[in-house]
Order: C-alpha cells, then sequence, then structure tokens
C-alpha cells in the first residue's frame, strides 16, 4: 500500500511504516495537483498537517483513498464527516502536542514577566548607548511562582499546562465544559511523582481569580474571551492564546492592553492567520509566534510513530 505524507512525516515514522510493509512518498503536491498525483499513483492514505486541503471534491475524486492522516489536533482543513460517511478512516494525534504546546505558553510567559520579548529587540539596537537606561526600564519584573494561573480548556493541553505551573509553585485554576475533576500526576526525572486533584470552576470565578489567562479550547462557534469577560478580570492580567484565532477578540485586546486593563498578551494563532493585524504585530506589550505551538522536534517524532501504529493497525 502506497502513502503519501504531503506535509512530512519524522523519519520514525517513514521506518516503522515501511516495517509494517507500507510505502511511503513524501513528494510534497501542490493542492492542485493532487487529485492527479493521488489516482495516477493509486495512493491508499494521504498524511497532512494543516496546510494541505483535504474536502469533498478531493474525497470524491479520489476512490483509492482508504485513510485521512492528521498530525496534531487541529482537523479543520479536512472534511471529517463527509470522509468518515464515505467509509474512509480519519485519524489524528491529538496528545502528541500537547507538552510542545504547554511549554510555548510557558515560553511566552517568562518572556512577559521578564520583558525579554522587549529587551530582545532593544538590546541589539541600543544596549551599547543605553544600558543603564534599558536596565532600569525592564528591572520591574514579576516572578511567576505564587501567582494563579486560569486554564480555560482543561484538556490534554491544559492539562499539560498545569503541570508545569504547578512544578512552577503556582496556584492552578481551571473551568472546562466537560470536565470537573481531574488527577495531576507530576513526575519527575527519577521516576518519582505527586499527584494533584484539581476541581475545575466556572468561567466567571476564574476571570475573577486569576494573574494570567491561557486558553486551550477546541473551535468554538464564538469569541469566548471579549470586553465583557475582560471586564471580569483582574487589573494587570496577563493573556496567553495558543490554541486558536477567532476566540480571543483582539480589537478588544489590544484596547484593554491600551487602558492597562491588561498587562501583556502571549499569542501564537491568530484571527487573520496567515496575516495577523498590524495592530497586533506593532503592538510593545504582545509577544508573538506563527503559530508554531505543537511543533518541536520532539512532538514530530511523536506525531509520526502515533500515525504509523494507527495505519498498521487499520489497513494492514
Amino acid at each position: 500500500m502506497k502513502i503519501l505524507a504531503n506535509d512530512g512525516i519524522s523519519q520514525s515514522g517513514i521506518d516503522a511504516l515501511e516495517k509494517g510493509g507500507f510505502e511511503v512518498l513524501t513528494t510534497k503536491v501542490a493542492q492542485n495537483q493532487l487529485e492527479n498525483y493521488i489516482n495516477e499513483n493509486n495512493i491508499d492514505a494521504i498524511l497532512v498537517k494543516n496546510t494541505t486541503q483535504i474536502r469533498q471534491e478531493l474525497i470524491d475524486a479520489c476512490p483509492s483513498i482508504k485513510l485521512i492522516g492528521l498530525g496534531g489536533v487541529e482537523m479543520d482543513n479536512v472534511d471529517v464527516d463527509y470522509a468518515e460517511d464515505q467509509g474512509l478512516h480519519v485519524i489524528n494525534t491529538p496528545t502528541a502536542s500537547s507538552s510542545s504546546v504547554a511549554e510555548l505558553v510557558f515560553a511566552h510567559l517568562f518572556g512577559l514577566a521578564r520583558f525579554l520579548h522587549s529587551s530582545n529587540r532593544e538590546m541589539p539596537l541600543e544596549g551599547d548607548t543605553r544600558f543603564k537606561e534599558l536596565r532600569k526600564a525592564y528591572s520591574d519584573g514579576i516572578e511567576l511562582k505564587g501567582k494563579t494561573i486560569g486554564i480555560i480548556g482543561f484538556g490534554k493541553v491544559g492539562q499539560e499546562v498545569a503541570k508545569i505551573a504547578l512544578g512552577l509553585g503556582m496556584n492552578v485554576v481551571a473551568t472546562d465544559k466537560v470536565v470537573t475533576s481531574v488527577p495531576i500526576a507530576i513526575e519527575f526525572f527519577n521516576g518519582q511523582k505527586i499527584t494533584i486533584n484539581i476541581d475545575t470552576i466556572t468561567k466567571d470565578e476564574l476571570l475573577k481569580e486569576a494573574d494570567f489567562i491561557s486558553l486551550h479550547v477546541p473551535p468554538q462557534d464564538d469569541y469566548i474571551i471579549t470586553k465583557s469577560e475582560i471586564e471580569k478580570m483582574k487589573d494587570g492580567v496577563g493573556i496567553i492564546n495558543t490554541a486558536r484565532g477567532g476566540i480571543l477578540h483582539e480589537v478588544d485586546l489590544v484596547q484593554a492592553i491600551e487602558s492597562g486593563k491588561i498587562q501583556f498578551a502571549g499569542l501564537d494563532v491568530y484571527e487573520t492567520q496567515p496575516t495577523p493585524a498590524v495592530q497586533l504585530l506593532m503592538n510593545p506589550e504582545i509577544s508573538l509566534t506563527p503559530n508554531i505551538g505543537g511543533n518541536t522536534k520532539e512532538s514530530q517524532e511523536r506525531i509520526g510513530t502515533e500515525l504509523a501504529q494507527q495505519i498498521i493497525k487499520l489497513l494492514s
């Protein structure tokens, strides 16, 4: 059987699939050439990330396809329900990148709390002429230890965020529409671990208590953070969004930063991705990354291996 990994796959995934008797093609096929390539090469399964679109028209035009695999959590670029209605397997790896996303949350938090996002811009330009002034400007940072982080969406990623926060000595509060209580196991390098149980609270309670808020919800029909939610938050709160664009109202966010209600924000996803609004890109109180949350070398290895295991199980 032939598998097209159109957006790439780790070497560990390739090795596992080839060992299982599959032929893996890693050619990057342009979207408008995908139908011809799949049919000409009699492709049995296609693996994508978030760039290649697998829509109803392509599914109908490519009868050889038996399986669609997505690396990561998001499945917005695939017509999942239609594919499954046609008898295709649709698989993904929802937990493989959880640690990667959680660590990025704290990369933003640490950087913002100590002004690294600004000092890393200023030091190369003026570090040799304004060293003392910059030192004074960036000496009012804050520590994360002892602060309260509010996690909105307490699934796998939210729970990984909680693990790191607890390890730092932070207080963790969380809210979720489904999850009511979770035992958070914090594992140490020597095999020891401790477990701390976290009961979720209401969203309004979280907004009032949290010093920092991190968003980890699935796709929503509307914003979950707008001006009305921001008004319930503490003054000087920090917000991190590594979940998806369209859940945090960006205009309201910028206005709240300008008023001082929100001290800073860290964004990895955007409403108008891949062309984020200029008012976000130019705001000195926002730390920015280009949707890299789930992308680390380690997560890609896990994604490749997990996809291979599922494919071997389903198609062998």
